[in-house]
């Protein structure tokens, strides 16, 4: 049997035109968060830099929000076998 653990990736992007503001954050398996926003400026770069390291997408969500001002937020579900 595949023991697996499991990871998130928040993309959240607020604002408005061109006054916006993009951020990345990791939810590790151990309970961690990190901004990883410096590490590049698409969800794709992101995917492919944690697929490199063996994660696999599981699944996508997105919640958005434009009552006041735009809020959108996309959640990436991602997995891998336990080393």
């Amino acid at each position: 049997m595949v023991a697996w653990e499991y990871a998130l990736l928040v993309r959240r992007y607020q604002g408005q035109g061109r006054n916006f503001h993009v951020s990345f954050v990791w939810y590790g398996p151990d309970g961690s968060r990190t901004d990883i926003t410096a590490y590049g400026d698409t969800a794709i770069a992101h995917l492919n830099r944690a697929g490199r390291e063996g994660w696999e997408l599981v699944s996508a969500g997105e919640d958005v929000n434009n009552v006041q001002g735009s809020t959108e937020v996309h959640r990436y579900h991602l997995k891998r076998p336990l080393a």
